[in-house]
């Protein structure tokens, strides 16, 4: 079954996962359930720490603090997921919970 990274872009709060809602918690905890019951499988799902923690290494070497582009919104976490095909990795995508951001599913490179 093919894999699609599913990426998560938000803008970043001062608290952090404390200023998250609580209605928006919740719905990510629901998408779990809601993804399993499309018969959709996660390989792997990961929440990243904020982007002040980012070092970026530019060509020659140089590494510099935070991310490379400056934007409003940051990747805030991933799942990579093995779907029938890239509709249904956009319909679980649409599942995520977004405050102030955007959902990207790109499929992945094959071997």
């Amino acid at each position: 079954m093919p894999q699609y990274a599913i990426l998560i872009y938000e803008a970043e709060t001062p608290g952090g996962v404390a200023d998250i809602p609580p209605e928006v918690m919740e719905a990510n905890l629901r998408a779990g359930e809601q993804i399993a019951a499309m018969g959709v499988r996660v390989v792997h799902e990961q929440a990243l720490q904020p982007s002040a923690a980012t070092r970026t290494i530019h060509k020659g070497g140089l590494v510099t603090d935070g991310p490379f582009i400056e934007s409003k919104e940051v990747i805030a976490g991933f799942f990579v997921v093995e779907a029938a095909d890239l509709e249904q990795a956009v319909a679980v995508g649409r599942l995520l919970p977004i405050m102030d951001g955007a959902v990207e599913v790109r499929p992945l490179l094959t071997g």
